[in-house]
């Protein structure tokens, strides 16, 4: 009997890799262009033919693909390859304007958005955050009071080593080796989120002065460090597609040089891209060769659509030049703020900073979040989690191409939960910020993802909520509003901007 349970169960595995390995070949063959939008998947028995697999594992490879955001089913016809971003509307354009170093000047327009961005009562479409029903809260919560039981004892509410609990930075550097980067837990330092590893990297680099690389456009608290720290900014024109432009990167440390850069290779924040290997090479390669010290921001690196994760810039850092960041905060609980950063030859310089910046993270917030990590709750997480952020940044794209008026452009992501949208005509990202206000609902005009006045007929939107009849009308009502704006231009701005 028991030979025969374990047979069966056998033959189930072998059942589900068979429909998983099905299934990513034809994902591949669809992001490859071998089915195009609007294509008909072959019919399930001409599959199971062609495959040499049963009908049923066809039907779930095919159920796969619609988890997966990349099929829709249609009653009595099959199953067809559904628009993605590329396909929907044009790509955003590229801004190729002057690269010169600009002191940046961003603080006001930010202040601006912070009321916004926490009203409850707005469609919540600038904050970019998970929702509270792709987290796993029971998991989290079991790993909450399994912690909390034991906190008071011993000396639970003294203060953590200033570098964090050991065995959460193991636990880091264990999945750090997974990708290609090597070093232990003394390699790695935790930070209250990802913006404090940033901003501690940045101060560990820079001074006042200095010239800093930065994606064009960029993560708006990027700009905010470079203000408050008295730098300059080099923007560096940015593909949505490919990402910076390297020959521009190249031509601007030529003429104007840098101390240091700050890039998000990984589903950048806010174009959604995803850096070629090869590129990630020549940069890495060109900025050590110049002993320029290389910020990586990796906060959604954990959250792509395709198959594996991406390259890493730090798996490629032979100097100890790439300060590595990123955080739990996008991919599993936002207000524990647990970050962390392996900064390499200035480790030294960043546990200093951070002593002096806080002494040492919360304890209890790094033990929820080890504690989760140990159950092997994290990877399960992310797998649905995946799927959940594609189809609903999908979903968004498709509603943003529907109710946009002609000449709107959208980014593809290729992993996260952001949308960059280039509005057509003369609409201003700031007029309809405020329209929008007035409307209830929240988005980032696109304008403060630069420091040099670039991306005003761009916003930001966060595609991380499920489709519901409220997101709909809300888009519909932006789309209005933009069509109204197209051709107009001007608009409200808020002093100093």
């Amino acid at each position: 009997m028991r030979a025969e349970t374990g047979s069966s169960e056998q033959r189930a595995a072998a059942s589900r890799f068979q429909y998983l390995r099905l299934a990513d070949s034809l994902e591949e063959e669809i992001l490859r262009g071998g089915y195009r939008a609007g294509d008909k998947l072959p019919a399930i028995r001409t599959m199971h033919a062609r495959a040499g697999v049963s009908i049923t594992t066809v039907c779930q490879a095919y159920g796969e693909l619609e988890t997966r955001g990349l099929v829709e089913p249609r009653s009595r016809s099959g199953y067809y390859v559904k628009a993605g971003g590329r396909e929907l509307l044009p790509l955003p354009t590229v801004h190729r304007g002057r690269v010169e170093p600009v002191r940046v000047a961003v603080n006001v327009l930010a202040e601006a958005l912070q009321e916004t961005i926490g009203d409850a009562a707005m469609l919540p479409l600038a904050a970019v955050v998970p929702g509270a029903d792709v987290l796993p809260l029971r998991q989290l919560a079991g790993s909450l009071r399994t912690v909390t039981a034991r906190y008071p004892n011993g000396n639970g509410f003294a203060y953590g080593p200033p570098g964090g609990l050991l065995s959460l930075r193991r636990q880091i550097a264990k999945r750090m080796a997974d990708c290609g980067v090597a070093g232990g837990a003394e390699e790695v330092v935790v930070t209250s989120g990802c913006l404090e590893a940033i901003s501690l990297c940045l101060r560990a680099v820079a001074g006042p002065g200095d010239t800093v690389l930065v994606e064009s456009p960029t993560f708006v608290c990027y700009l905010q460090l470079i203000e408050d720290l008295n730098l300059m900014a080099l923007e560096i024109p940015t593909d949505p597609e490919q990402g910076i432009d390297l020959d521009a990167l190249e031509q601007a440390v030529a003429e104007h040089g840098a101390s240091a850069a700050i890039v998000n290779p990984n589903f950048q924040n806010p174009l959604g891209f995803e850096m070629a290997a090869a590129d990630k090479e020549r940069l890495v390669s060109f900025l050590a060769a110049r002993q320029i010290p290389l910020i990586e921001d990796d906060i959604y690196g954990e959250l792509h659509f395709g198959r594996s994760r991406p390259t890493l810039l730090k798996s490629l850092d032979r100097d100890g030049l790439v300060l590595y960041c990123s955080s739990f905060s996008k991919s599993l609980a936002p207000d524990l703020r647990v970050g962390w950063t392996m900064p390499g030859r200035f480790i030294d310089r960043v546990r200093r900073l951070k002593f002096n910046n806080s002494i040492a993270a919360p304890k209890l917030n790094q033990l929820i979040i080890d504690d989760f990590l140990q159950n092997g709750h994290f990877d399960r997480h992310l797998r649905r989690m995946r799927s959940a952020m594609r189809n609903r940044v999908d979903s968004l794209a498709r509603l943003v191409a529907r109710f946009f008026p002609a000449g709107t452009k959208i980014s593809a992501p290729r992993g996260g939960y952001i949308l960059w949208v280039e509005l057509p005509g003369g609409a201003d990202g700031f007029e309809l910020f405020h329209r929008a206000r007035a409307a209830g609902i929240a988005i980032l005009p696109g304008e403060i993802c630069s420091g040099s006045g670039r991306h005003r007929n761009c916003i930001r939107l966060c595609g991380s909520l499920p489709w519901s009849e409220e997101l709909e009308r809300g888009v519909a009502t932006l789309g209005g509003i933009v069509a109204e704006l197209a051709g107009g231009g001007g608009g409200v701005r808020p002093a100093g901007g």
